[in-house]
């Protein structure tokens, strides 16, 4: 039964809006935010940063799974292979997970990464309203009870219709997720920064690192969506003054009338407790990849110019959530 979550959490978010008195037609702007080009995104495979000190000696750091079970747009091998391979030269044992979650598919994992899962229905196109599940009851209840006895999870949503698809399972460890588009007050803008300076990337032990080397003072995204947290947690990356998330019935086709709802002050990077697990979750997924697009071979992601503190970024949160330590609180 395709179940139209989408538009139910448009709903809540338009009169969570009201109440807080940020009103959907606050937001002025003509909507041209677009592709970063007609061509396909394909890995860069050619995209090797440095790592100066391995976590782990090769082969024999915790193990992360990546949840190929769920049509999902970024896999081991095809757009997350850089991810994968940073986070093999750390150290790191990384692989797939295509079988169905069970206590025992997951027992191998110590994290589970996964990035930009979609229902068959919506694999298939085109990207419209009205939005179905990538994942069912049962199927987040075995995820639940998993970090809940320990495990680490970093699910990642990017923009329409990937949020829609997750949204059931991200609200399950108190996310509220948007199905739309984030991006400034110009409804344009295809890349947002977040820099400690001015508080938009907070000071955390992910940002800070264990030594000054490891120290993150910007990141960058590459468009996405934007959440809310329902349950205490803490902030990485936070949206700023003019932020809006355009929600079109159809992805990336934009008008005057689109819906859009404020976004100052809602989320693309978070981390929460759960039981005796930790969860990350993050609006963008491009910030931990790198890519390149269409005949010029765009780069986006890691590889993008200003984004090079991403990858020790992502190497900083894989570090935390391998860690087993305190829940964590809003303060930490």
């Amino acid at each position: 039964m395709i179940v139209k979550v989408a538009v139910v959490a448009l709903g809540q978010l338009l009169l969570s809006g009201t109440m807080s008195g940020q009103s959907p037609g606050t937001t002025h702007c003509r909507p041209t935010l677009a592709p970063r080009t007609a061509g396909p995104q394909v890995s860069d495979t050619l995209f090797d940063p440095p790592i100066r000190r391995p976590a782990f000696p090769t082969g024999t750091g915790p193990t992360v799974l990546l949840d190929e079970g769920h049509f999902n747009f970024h896999t081991v091998e095809g757009r997350y292979a850089p991810f994968v391979r940073l986070l093999r030269r750390d150290g790191f044992v990384v692989g797939s997970l295509r079988e169905p979650w069970s206590p025992g598919s997951l027992a191998p994992a110590h994290i589970l990464v996964i990035a930009n899962a979609i229902s068959e229905r919506m694999s298939r196109g085109p990207w419209a309203l009205p939005n179905s599940p990538a994942f069912s009851a049962a199927e987040i209840a075995v995820l639940e009870r998993w970090v809940s006895g320990g495990g680490s999870l970093l699910l990642i949503a990017d923009h329409m219709p990937f949020p829609g698809a997750a949204e059931t399972l991200a609200a399950a460890f108190g996310i509220q997720v948007t199905d739309g588009f984030a991006t400034d007050s110009s409804c344009a803008t295809d890349e947002i920064v977040f820099r400690r300076s001015d508080g938009s990337l907070a000071d955390h032990p992910i940002t800070n690192g264990k030594n000054r080397n490891e120290r993150v003072d910007s990141v960058r995204s590459f468009t996405g969506q934007a959440f809310r947290l329902t349950r205490p947690g803490r902030a990485l990356l936070t949206l700023g003054a003019g932020a809006v998330v355009l929600l079109p019935t159809t992805a990336w086709r934009f008008s005057d009338s689109t819906p859009r709802i404020p976004a100052e002050g809602m989320l693309q990077g978070a981390v929460l407790s759960h039981g005796r697990g930790r969860v990350a979750m993050f609006g963008e997924a491009a910030m931990f990849s790198a890519q390149v697009s269409g005949p010029s071979r765009r780069p986006m992601g890691m590889n993008a110019p200003h984004a090079g503190e991403n990858p020790r970024f992502l190497l900083n949160l894989m570090h935390w959530l391998a860690e087993r330590r305190p829940p964590v609180t809003p303060n930490q």
